[in-house]
């Protein structure tokens, strides 16, 4: 014998007919945070961003951006060229 059920409800539904939590203030909670977070460190990434961290570690930072441009344009990157 087989027996098929079908039942027509929204997730909302389920969940409160199976007594489990509604978590969707949580869930908006964490995102805002998450956005909230991840907005903050696209600052970090941005290209005027990138340069003054670059940059602020003085002649360090400065010697690093150097030798990774010249790198580039000689060929001498590891890695690079290759696929």
């Amino acid at each position: 014998m087989k027996v098929t059920v079908n039942i027509d409800c929204t997730p909302e539904e389920a969940r409160a007919f199976m007594g489990l939590p509604d978590v969707q203030p949580m869930q908006k909670a964490m995102l805002a945070e998450m956005e909230k977070r991840m907005m903050a460190e696209m600052e970090r990434f941005s290209p005027d961003g990138l340069m003054k961290s670059w940059f602020s570690a003085g002649t360090q930072g400065a010697d690093m951006v150097r030798d990774v441009i010249g790198g580039i344009f000689s060929g001498t990157v590891p890695g690079a060229g290759k696929k």
